[in-house]
């Protein structure tokens, strides 16, 4: 039987393509792989274009009533702790209101929302090994070592 490898891109529409694009370049640091801002109002978007051209695609044209929900969450993978802290960090500074700061044993994450209200996640991957759903809030002013301990706690004995 074939089988999948991976999830390879999510495109979104979008209602301000251009405020959309700066929120996911500038402040979250996603690169511009490729874009047709004039034409198709698309933005090809990658964490790192050379290994992936896109993951992420911000296209112009969401027609929705202020209360539909059409995405759930957009999760997207950090590399470390440190990283996700700094995210932390960055999303204070630029006035991004953090939903939730938890330790789902297996990750850390972190869940806001974008400048069009879709629901995002970063995390980061601890690699233990603990049954979901999972969830101990966390402070991501804490030490590096106390948010793993937290996550290690979940291991079911």
């Amino acid at each position: 039987m074939p089988a999948i490898e991976a999830l390879g891109h999510v495109g979104v529409y979008t209602e301000d393509l251009m405020k959309q694009r700066d929120f996911y370049s500038r402040v979250m640091g996603l690169q511009i792989a490729d874009e047709d801002l004039e034409n198709r109002g698309m933005v090809f978007m990658s964490a790192d274009p050379k290994r992936e051209h896109h993951e992420f695609v911000l296209m112009k044209g969401r027609v929705t009533s202020g209360d539909t929900k059409v995405i759930q969450q957009i999760s997207f993978i950090v590399n470390s702790v440190e990283d996700l802290k700094e995210f932390y960090q960055r999303f204070k500074a630029e006035g991004v209101t953090v939903e939730r700061t938890v330790s789902h044993g297996n990750a850390l994450g972190m869940y806001f929302f974008d400048p069009e209200g879709n629901r995002i996640e970063l995390y980061y991957r601890t690699g233990f090994d603990v049954p979901q759903p999972h969830g101990d809030p966390i402070d991501l002013d804490a030490s590096v070592e106390e948010l793993l301990d937290i996550a290690r706690s979940a291991i079911p004995a």
